[in-house]
Formats: structure tokens, C-alpha cells, sequence
């Protein structure tokens, strides 16, 4: 009987830690609304057959474990999320979803972004009006104004890229999500800044990142804060652009040259990184040195040429030729070409090297020199035809100029166009050959011989002119004497008595008969005189008279004035005896 009982207490304790299990599986059971695990039993070509856990097994459409190239991305045993939609079915399962467990993960995710102020992940995947869809999981707009920190004239290039995003608005019943990247690179960029701020002072070396170009200098982002680095700090040679040495995005090492920490301005250079080449210049290049180097830049005036990397000369247009006259520096050299050229000058500390390409080659005015004496006499064509002279050729590369007081002794040229034109085959007379200023003389007068020189001879001071006069201005009468020469008779001089007016006595073509008074060679001046050839006349008449009365045996003035005097002298004698008697 006592066994009885104790068999019967057993089966109770039984039933009741049965029903406890049983009670403890019906609290654990799922329940639909909601995301639970469950396990991968089975793979059909059309579904995958999932347990929950639950009295009966879900089927989920197989499309929604597949990836785009429609493989599938899950194998039986796995543990997967997904949303128990409802209870049986008319098919006997349960209604689940994959894709509505991963859509209800993401809407969470982004809430709790929302809340935190945190980043999501995101994918741009093309532009809409106004701005960008984002694939964050669920679609989302990204205002243009948002996708970057500075405005951005290529937003083109933003599309296809991923990266991260703040949640700007979020809305889930009506599914808007309002995301922004320029929130979190503004959030980093503080960050960094004040990182930055702590090591910045000047002499620190920094990297970053070439963020703009302008045609004076390059933006260069430290992390959250900007620098600017000149044109004149990026290399020790010289540069047109910076865009020949950095380009946007490029990584750069820069050294704090200058820091406003008011004004938070900050001033890098690159180039102080390197040795200054221009300490050593004098010594690698010295004067006279010849040296190799690369045309990098053609101008008007000249042509710059790198002979190492921060050291470039100046090619002056004027030291291309000897001989030619080069109207650009195109017409010899081409950026990129390798030259020899002579050292000509050397300034390090205003940082110039003078150049030259011409004394590579012999001199050719060297040559005319030796090959042209100053006396010598050269022919040649008319090449220029100018206001100050006329250029003859004389070989090639070389012409002399005839200067326009050089083409005649006499004549008085307005324009050298009056005698020749260009084409004429001339002969000349060297007058010198300067090598250094690249000038030859050449005069057309000086074959033949000075008329002045002539005049001058055969008419010395005190000699008789007839001439005719050419012209009366108020202060005397020009005469000319002979081709080309003209005296000038003074007012002056133009009577023993005074005149006033030139014009009284004389009119242009009236014959004149003067003295020489002066010469002078070098002014090119006559002086004549009416009033001296008077008097010359005068005193020519009186001596031609005396000679006469002289050879006449007659008494003549002198002889009566001899007499006389010989007659006081005799009557002073007799006075003086009668005295002493």
C-alpha cells in the first residue's frame, strides 16, 4: 500500500515538471510582429525552408537570399534573422520575411543614428534635382549643398562614390530619410583642427593636401584647417604656374613659415624643405663657363634656361645671333631643347644668371674688323633705307650704315631717300668697325675729297671772292662761292658806313665781290667782308700810285714831305749858329 502511494506521488512529480517545461517552452514560443533567429533546414529551387522554433516551419521566397548575379548566399545549419510576419497559414506554415527583418534592422540603425548623431554608411547611386539619392539601405536624399564642404562645381564626380552620412531628418512612417556629408567632414575637420592647433607653430613640418590652385599659390589642407602656399615658396627656380609643380589632391610635406593664431592664417612653404642652390651658384658657374641646359620657357625678350634643378639663366634675345636679327626666340630655340650656352653673368643675391648662346660660335664682327681696315672701300646693295642714314650689306648677317651727314660734303639732305633707294649697289669708304657695340661705320662723302678743303686752299684770309648771293637774313648777306660752300658777310661788314637793313644793299642773285676775313675748317664758316676788300682797294691804289710817281722821276708826296723836312732840319741848324754867333 505504501508502495502504492509512493508510485503515485512519483507520477505526479512527473506531470508536474512536465507541465513546468511545457509552460517554460509556451513563454519562449515566437510570436508574430516581430524579428526572431531561426535556422536554415532546407533549400528548394524556389524557397528556403526556415525554423523558428515555432510548432510549424516558414518558407521564404529563395529571391531573398540571392545576390545580384542571382547566387545564393546562404547554406543549410545557418542562423539567420527574419520577421515573423503571421501565424499558420491555409498552407499549414508561418509567414516570414528576410527582407523585412533587414529593413526593420535598418530603419533601427538609422534611428539610433539619428539620436546619437552618428555617421551611416552610404552609397551615392545618382543625382536628382536639388541634389543626390543615397542608398543607406533605404533610399535618401542628400542635398547638393551638403555633399561637401566647400561648393564643388563637379558634382558629377560624387556619383558611384561611397562614404559616410549624417542623418539630417528622419521620418520613418512615411519612410523620408534627409542625410548630409558635409556635417561629418565639418565634424572631423574641428577635430583635427584642434589637433592641429596644439603642434602648429612655425618651423613645424606638416603633410597634407593640395585642396585648390590659384594662380598665385595652392591651398593646402593640414586636417580642418588651410594653409596657403605661394608660388614663390614652391621651388627655388622660377615657375609660370603653380600648377606645374602640385596638382589638386596631391600629398604634400610643407614647413610652417608664418602662423596668425588670431587670424588662424598660416603661410607654408615647400621649397625650404631643400638646400638653396643659389649659395653655391658663383662657384658651379663660373664666368665664361660653358654649361649645358633645357630651354623651359620662351619669351619676348629672351629664353630661360635650367641648368639644374631651382637654377635658371636668362638667354637675352640680343645674345641668340651674332648676325641675325631675331624678331621671338622661337625662331631659334623650342621649349623642352638641350643647349649649350657661355656663363655671362653671375648675380646671386638678386638670383640671376645672364646666358648666352652666340658665343658658342666665333664672332663674326671680329672678322670684319681684320678682314674691313678703316680706309678700305666696300660695295654693296642698299638694304634699309632710314631717317638717320642708309645700310648697306656687306656680307651676310653684317651691314654698315652710311649715317645722313655722312653722304655728302655739301648738299644739305632732309632725307637719305633723296639720293638712294633700297636695291642701289653703293660704294663706301670704312670709317670704323665697333665689335663691341656690333656697329660699321661707313661714309659715301669720304671717297672723294673735302671741298671745304679746296675752298679753303684757294681761298685763304685776305684773298678776293666774287660770288652771287644766296640769301639775306637781317644779320648779313650769304654768298655762295663756289658748289656747296657759302660765306657770310656780316651786316656788319657790308659797309664802311652802318647799314641796318641787309636787304637795302642786296637782293638773292645780285653779284658780290668780298675779302676773306676768317676760315674756319671744322665749323665749316667763311667770314667775308665788303668793308675790308674796300679798304684792301684803297691802300692797293695808294702804293700802285707812289710806285708810279716814284718811277716817273716826279716829286711825290713823300719825296716834298722828305724835302721839307730836310729844310726845317737846315733852318734849325742856321737858327742854332745864328744863336750862338
Amino acid at each position: 500500500m505504501a508502495e502504492q502511494d509512493e508510485q503515485n506521488k512519483s507520477a505526479s512529480a512527473g506531470e508536474t515538471s512536465e507541465f513546468e517545461a511545457m509552460f517554460e517552452e509556451s513563454l519562449r514560443t515566437v510570436k508574430p510582429g516581430g524579428i526572431v533567429k531561426g535556422r536554415v533546414v532546407g533549400i528548394t529551387s524556389t524557397h528556403v525552408l526556415i525554423d523558428v522554433g515555432y510548432k510549424s516551419e516558414g518558407q521564404i521566397p529563395i529571391h531573398e537570399f540571392t545576390d545580384r548575379q542571382g547566387n545564393v548566399q546562404v547554406n543549410v545549419g545557418d542562423d539567420v534573422d527574419v520577421f515573423f510576419d503571421s501565424s499558420e497559414n491555409e498552407g499549414g506554415g508561418i509567414a516570414l520575411s528576410r527582407l523585412r527583418a533587414e529593413n526593420l534592422k535598418i530603419w533601427e540603425e538609422l534611428e539610433k543614428a539619428f539620436n546619437e548623431g552618428s555617421g551611416v554608411g552610404g552609397h551615392i547611386v545618382g543625382k536628382v534635382k536639388g541634389g543626390f539619392k543615397v542608398d543607406v539601405g533605404v533610399p535618401a536624399f542628400l542635398p547638393g549643398s551638403h555633399v561637401d564642404i566647400r561648393p564643388n562645381r563637379n558634382l558629377d564626380r560624387f556619383v558611384g562614390t561611397t562614404d559616410r552620412f549624417a542623418i539630417l531628418k528622419f521620418n520613418r512612417p512615411r519612410g523620408n530619410v534627409v542625410v548630409s556629408r558635409r556635417a561629418l567632414l565639418e565634424k572631423e575637420r574641428d577635430t583635427l583642427k584642434k589637433e592641429i592647433l596644439k603642434v602648429l607653430e612655425e618651423g613645424v613640418i606638416l603633410e597634407g593636401t593640395v585642396k585648390n590652385i590659384t594662380g598665385y599659390g595652392a591651398f593646402v589642407d593640414l586636417g580642418g584647417i588651410d594653409g596657403i602656399l605661394h608660388i614663390s615658396d614652391m621651388s627655388w627656380g622660377r615657375i609660370s604656374h603653380p600648377s606645374e609643380i602640385v596638382r589638386v589632391g596631391d600629398k604634400l610635406k610643407v614647413v610652417v613659415l608664418k602662423f596668425d593664431s588670431e587670424k588662424e592664417r598660416i603661410s607654408l612653404g615647400m621649397k625650404q624643405l631643400t638646400p638653396d642652390p643659389w649659395h653655391t651658384v658663383a662657384e658651379k658657374y663660373p664666368v665664361d663657363s660653358r654649361v649645358q641646359g633645357k630651354v623651359i620657357s620662351l619669351m619676348d625678350y629672351g629664353a630661360f634656361v635650367e641648368l639644374e634643378s631651382g637654377i635658371e639663366g636668362l638667354v637675352h634675345i640680343s645674345e641668340m645671333s651674332w648676325t641675325r636679327k631675331i624678331a621671338h626666340p622661337s625662331k631659334i630655340l623650342q621649349i623642352g631643347q638641350q643647349v649649350e650656352v657661355v656663363v655671362l653673368n653671375v648675380d646671386p643675391g638678386h638670383r640671376r644668371i645672364s646666358l648666352g648662346l652666340k658665343q658658342i660660335m666665333a664672332n663674326p664682327w671680329e672678322a670684319a674688323k681684320d678682314k674691313y681696315p678703316v680706309g678700305s672701300v666696300v660695295k654693296g646693295p642698299v638694304r634699309n633705307v632710314t631717317d638717320f642714314g642708309v645700310f648697306v650689306g656687306i656680307e651676310e648677317g653684317i651691314d654698315g650704315l652710311v649715317h645722313i651727314s655722312d653722304l655728302h660734303w655739301t648738299k644739305k639732305i632732309k632725307h637719305p631717300s633723296e639720293l638712294f633707294k633700297k636695291g642701289d649697289v653703293v660704294e663706301a669708304r670704312v670709317l670704323g668697325v665697333n665689335v663691341e657695340n656690333e656697329r660699321f661705320s661707313l661714309g659715301i662723302k669720304q671717297l672723294n675729297q673735302d671741298p671745304w678743303k679746296v675752298v679753303t686752299d684757294r681761298y685763304p684770309v685776305g684773298s678776293k671772292i666774287k660770288g652771287r648771293v644766296t640769301s639775306v637774313p637781317d644779320f648779313g648777306v650769304f654768298v655762295r662761292i663756289d658748289e656747296g660752300v657759302e660765306g657770310l658777310i656780316h651786316v656788319s661788314q657790308l659797309s664802311s658806313e652802318r647799314v641796318d637793313k641787309p636787304s637795302s644793299l642786296y637782293k638773292v642773285g645780285d653779284e658780290v665781290e668780298a675779302e676773306v676775313v676768317s676760315v674756319d675748317l671744322a665749323d665749316r664758316k667763311i667770314g667775308l667782308s665788303v668793308k675790308a676788300l674796300r679798304r684792301t682797294e684803297e691802300r692797293q691804289e695808294m702804293e700802285s700810285y707812289l710806285k708810279r710817281e716814284k718811277e716817273g722821276g716826279r716829286f711825290s708826296f713823300e719825296s716834298l714831305l722828305g724835302d721839307e723836312l730836310r729844310l726845317d732840319r737846315d733852318d734849325d741848324t742856321q737858327g742854332g749858329r745864328k744863336g750862338r754867333g
